[in-house]
């Protein structure tokens, strides 16, 4: 449950970094209560999946999604520039966040 929870909390960053646009510096006042009521729920998600994920590879997931899937909004939506070195670079995020999930979490905490 706890993977389901980091992967949700991820997606979660992603919408609200997009409110944090529309809100304009929390100066609108719908966009700012969503993106802090989303802010929360993204956190108290995060703050269930660290229970029993280590909290470098939980946050490094939660904000690599984030990132991730920050990036590809802007490009898509408001035309962000993009390149192959901006390309390789998101997919290396990707296998980095791929890997941090495929690594045994005994593993990562050796005794």
């Amino acid at each position: 449950m706890a993977w389901i929870y980091i992967i949700i909390a991820g997606f979660l960053e992603i919408v609200w970094v997009i409110g944090l646009k529309y809100s304009h510096g929390f100066t609108e006042l719908i966009p700012s209560i969503l993106t802090v009521g989303i802010i929360i729920f993204s956190f108290f998600l995060l703050s269930k999946a660290l229970h029993s994920i280590p909290i470098g590879t939980g946050y490094a997931i939660f904000t690599g999604l984030g990132t991730v899937g920050t990036v590809a909004i802007g490009v898509i939506f408001w035309g962000e520039p993009i390149n192959l070195l901006k390309v390789f670079f998101i997919i290396l995020m990707i296998i980095g966040i791929i890997g941090l999930k495929i690594i045994p979490i005994d593993s990562q905490n050796p005794k």
